[in-house]
């Protein structure tokens, strides 16, 4: 499956699977949802879990390599920030996902909507 990224480019099933399984875990979603208003450290977002800034820092690897954030460094400082591009494209996977399952619910009403005895003659 390829998933357009823009006019230009795409996402392959690799990607796609990185996008999704980033996105499958609550914390990762949470990191993202913050970072899409604005710029946090590793260290702020460390703060705000109840986990180790390893494992923080192991989530925003997660995202990072799915495209969901980009991270800079800024002196001694990691800053990460959300990706709307990439979420966007995502959004758009879903879009067409939702447009694929609604034509066959549509065409399974329509066969159940048939009459029977009309299907006999």
């Amino acid at each position: 499956m390829v998933m357009h990224r823009g006019e230009s480019q795409t996402f392959g099933d690799a990607e796609v699977d990185r996008i999704f399984r980033a996105l499958a875990d609550a914390t990762r979603r949470d990191i993202v949802r913050r970072t899409l208003g604005e710029e946090a450290t590793i260290s702020a977002l460390a703060a705000l879990y109840e986990m180790s800034f390893a494992a923080v820092q192991k989530h925003v690897s997660v995202l990072e390599a799915a495209d969901l954030v980009i991270k800079r460094q800024q002196g001694r400082e990691r800053l990460v920030r959300g990706n709307p591009d990439t979420l966007r494209a995502a959004q758009t996977l879903l879009d067409d996902f939702e447009l694929i399952w609604r034509g066959r619910i549509s065409r399974l009403d329509t066969l159940l909507e048939e009459d029977p005895d009309d299907s006999r003659r």
